[in-house]
């Protein structure tokens, strides 16, 4: 069983926008470097609480703009660009893009496709981004996409990827910010940093703990509290927290709540009586793959997975206002 224990005078709070603050205790005897930036259509932050060496924030946000004209699906010649306009040809994809297609087929695999990388097709129907008038996709558009989304024809070999399906499209959005995360932190333990925070967007992984031992703390909100009310906080020491939940991106019409994490069967948002799913785990991809994997999934399916995995912990809040635990988190949530 995991331990989380301590507290830290900084919280994070995750916020409808996907956007984490950074609140400052008293008596600290020097500042944390911090610098902000936008990328992945989010605003990042990386924080350092060891070091005051503003070329590695330049090499962070460097490597952040790197991994995002190498895996956006929206940038022209990106990879997964060059990918899902190929036609159907192999496209050549640098060792990274491989990777995270690897480990996004595997988790497709382990939800019997309920994630899928496939679902590109599907999600450039829906609208989340409050800039146009709340709509429903066209049922007929809506079954003419769902039609190209299968994992299985994505096709690997050796440093080439191609669609057995030129209409399919692949989207990585479920799990590229934890891997940029991961990488992120690599390159600043690679350079001696020992306590820092990597915010991609509302996915917080940590670097150790703060400079005096004691562990970071993050605030879970209460997902769709008007006021932002924090829900519980978790202390935790060198790991990923990352959460998804229909708070994150949604719109309403008529009277009915239509959230962002889509039913690969249906195209529709998935309705499980979900309101989100946090995970704890080291690898910040593995996290953010399986928040949504485990909200596709469900209380009980998405439970008994990360029961069945070492060094994750998650938390499922569910409509009715209850929050279920797995079992290393037992003596944290009330």
């Amino acid at each position: 069983m995991k331990t989380y224990v301590s507290f830290f005078k900084f919280i994070f709070f995750f916020l409808p926008i996907s956007l984490i603050f950074l609140l400052t205790g008293c008596g600290k005897k020097s500042e944390p470097l911090s610098r902000t930036g936008f990328y992945f259509d989010t605003f990042i932050m990386v924080t350092l609480y060891d070091h005051q060496d503003e070329a590695l924030l330049d090499e962070c946000f460097s490597l952040a703009g790197t991994y995002e004209n190498m895996l956006s699906k929206t940038k022209e010649n990106s990879d997964v660009w060059n990918i899902n306009h190929s036609n159907g040809t192999p496209a050549a994809v640098s060792q990274d893009t491989l990777a995270l297609l690897r480990a996004s087929l595997f988790y497709a695999g382990l939800s019997n496709g309920k994630t899928d990388p496939t679902v590109g097709p599907v999600t450039e129907l829906w609208d989340f981004s409050g800039s146009s008038p709340a709509s429903l996709p066209d049922q007929a558009d809506l079954e003419k996409a769902l039609s190209h989304v299968g994992y299985e024809g994505i096709i690997i070999e050796g440093n080439e990827v191609s669609l057995a399906d030129p209409d399919a499209g692949i989207d990585l959005g479920f799990i590229a910010k934890g891997y940029i995360a991961d990488r992120i932190k690599d390159y600043l333990v690679s350079q001696g940093v020992t306590s820092a925070t990597i915010n991609l967007g509302g996915n917080v992984l940590t670097i150790g703990s703060r400079p005096d031992g004691s562990p970071f703390r993050i605030g879970i909100q209460k997902p769709f509290s008007p006021g932002g009310d924090i829900a519980l906080v978790l202390p935790v020491t060198d790991l990923s927290v990352v959460s998804s939940g229909t708070y994150e991106r949604y719109f309403e019409l008529d009277n009915t709540i239509y959230h962002h994490i889509l039913d690969t069967k249906t195209g529709y948002p998935v309705q499980n009586n979900l309101f989100q799913v946090t995970i704890l785990s080291r690898s910040s991809m593995d996290g953010d793959a399986l928040s949504t994997t485990c909200f596709l999934l469900g209380l009980e399916e998405g439970m008994k997975l990360i029961e069945s995995m070492e060094d994750t912990e998650a938390l499922f809040f569910t409509s009715d206002g209850n929050i279920h635990s797995s079992s290393g988190l037992k003596d944290i949530v009330p």
